[in-house]
C-alpha cells in the first residue's frame, strides 16, 4: 500500500477568506455558504439574521475575518446599521453587500457607510464569486491574474 505523495506548499498558495454572514434567510444562507465554498477560496466561519447578533460575534476577541457579506433586510435591525457598526471597529475586514435591493440609491448608502462593494441577490453571484477569488489572491499577497491562472 502506498502513501499519496506530500502535498507541496508554494507561494502561489491562495489565501483561504474566513467570512462571517449577515442573512436572515437560512436557505439563502445555507445555498451561498455552500456556492462561496465549493467555488472561490471562502470558508464561513458564522452567520446572524439580525443587526444585533451580528454585532455582537463581530465584535468579540477572537471573531477577525477577512469579509463580512451583509443583507440590508434582517429580521431585525438593518443591514446599513451593520455596515454603520463595523466602520467603528478597529478590524480591517472587507463588507460586502448582497442584497435583492441593490438599487442606484442603495448602492450608493451602501458605499458611504463602508462597504467595498454591493452585490444583487438575483444576478450578481458571479460577480461576488470572481471579488472573493480576486480578495483572496489581493490578501494572500498575488495580483488576481497571477490567482486565476
Amino acid at each position: 500500500m502506498h502513501s499519496p505523495p506530500p502535498r507541496c506548499h508554494t507561494a502561489a498558495a491562495v489565501h483561504l477568506l474566513t467570512t462571517y454572514l449577515v442573512e436572515d434567510s437560512a436557505v439563502i444562507r445555507e445555498n451561498l455558504s455552500a456556492t462561496l465554498e465549493e467555488l472561490a477560496p471562502v470558508r464561513v466561519v458564522g452567520w446572524a439574521a439580525d443587526e444585533a447578533s451580528a454585532l455582537h460575534w463581530l465584535a468579540q476577541a477572537g471573531h477577525a475575518v477577512d469579509l463580512v457579506i451583509v443583507d440590508i433586510f434582517l429580521q431585525a435591525g438593518s443591514g446599513l446599521a451593520v455596515l454603520r457598526a463595523l466602520a467603528a471597529l478597529p478590524c480591517a475586514m472587507r463588507r460586502v453587500v448582497l442584497s435583492n435591493y441593490a438599487t442606484a440609491d442603495i448602492r450608493r448608502k451602501c458605499l458611504a457607510l463602508g462597504a467595498d462593494r454591493v452585490f444583487d441577490k438575483s444576478h450578481e453571484i458571479e460577480a461576488l464569486i470572481a471579488y472573493c477569488v480576486a480578495l483572496a489572491a489581493e490578501i494572500g499577497g498575488l495580483s488576481a491574474d497571477t490567482a486565476s491562472s
